[in-house]
């Protein structure tokens, strides 16, 4: 990681407290064994194959699609598993909740990136998250700092809540949905266009706030890159995070929001160490501050005059 972008993303977030916002993906995740959304698509492609007998297809997306004359979407997919709303939260939970066996090798619990960037929201340097993930992986870490946030499952809890100027609590926007929720949205169709009261409310967002983008690839979210494109430029820096070689799409987006590209090792190092230097510095000025008035005490005390004997 290149430890002076680093450093200057830390003195960014400490002299600007609250400035910035996070725009976090599925690679946020995958060191808790969360399963992308196209994974769970798959999964459920499986599930509704083995019914029919079929257990070993090289790819199940071309299987479904041959099958049934159409690409696999999520909608359709558990309409065809299940009918109720409450089936079908059970079944989502099976793919993000832990099962005893997952307690046991830790996965599908918060990372150290979820539980960075908690005590981050909680000491007050992040304001505003969108992520494009349905886990709830972010809401548990924060629930284990006594965090509670307002959260924006849908585009119709917008007009619900508080507005983020005016909100002494972290909002939450998952703006591709919740699995609890089940208005998910995961389709190329879905992910080209957003409705308009949620293109609206995160486009004030990139207006607003300076971005740290961690986890996401912008290969697919077609919808979201066109919305920060068509946003004003903030009066913040832009920060775009990525593991290995950058694909077109971040390096353009960088270029449109007059950003810069940042190569990271993973998620759980960036915000870990993210964590420690803005800790580092919240006590260099503690320190600097107590030997300012240390020594504002010794002058005092050097001008007072002395008793008459």
């Amino acid at each position: 990681m290149g430890i002076e972008n680093l450093t200057r993303l830390a003195f960014s977030m400490y002299t600007n407290k609250g400035a910035y916002a996070l725009l976090l993906g599925a690679g946020i995740s995958r060191s808790a064994h969360i399963p992308s959304g196209w994974e769970v698509e798959e999964m459920l492609i499986k599930q509704l194959a083995a019914t029919q007998s079929v257990t070993d297809k090289k790819d199940w997306h071309q299987w479904y699609k041959d099958k049934y004359g159409h690409s696999a979407n999520y909608s359709l997919l558990l309409e065809a598993l299940v009918k109720t709303p409450t089936e079908r939260v059970q079944l989502m939970k099976g793919f993000f909740e832990p099962t005893a066996e997952d307690k046991e090798l830790g996965w599908k619990e918060p990372t150290k990136a979820h539980r960075a960037i908690a005590k981050l929201a909680k000491a007050g340097y992040i304001r505003v998250i969108l992520t494009t993930n349905f886990d709830r992986m972010l809401e548990s870490a924060l629930d284990a700092e006594s965090v509670i946030p307002q959260v924006i499952h849908h585009e119709s809890d917008i007009e619900k809540i508080t507005p983020i100027t005016h909100s002494k609590v972290l909002t939450i926007v998952k703006i591709n949905g919740d699995y609890i929720d089940c208005r998910f949205r995961n389709t190329t169709e879905e992910l080209d266009d957003y409705p308009e009261p949620m293109k609206n409310y995160a486009r004030r967002i990139f207006e607003d706030y300076g971005l740290i983008t961690c986890g996401w690839s912008a290969m697919w979210d077609k919808g979201l890159i066109d919305i920060i494109n068509g946003s004003s430029s903030s009066r913040y820096n832009s920060f775009f995070t990525n593991v290995g070689k950058t694909n077109d799409n971040i390096n353009a987006l960088a270029i449109s929001r007059r950003g810069e590209v940042m190569q990271i090792d993973g998620a759980d190092d960036l915000f870990s160490e993210l964590y420690e230097q803005i800790t580092a510095l919240e006590q260099s000025n503690v320190s600097r501050n107590m030997s300012h008035d240390v020594m504002m005490v010794g002058k005092a005390t050097s001008r007072r005059p002395h008793p008459v004997r």
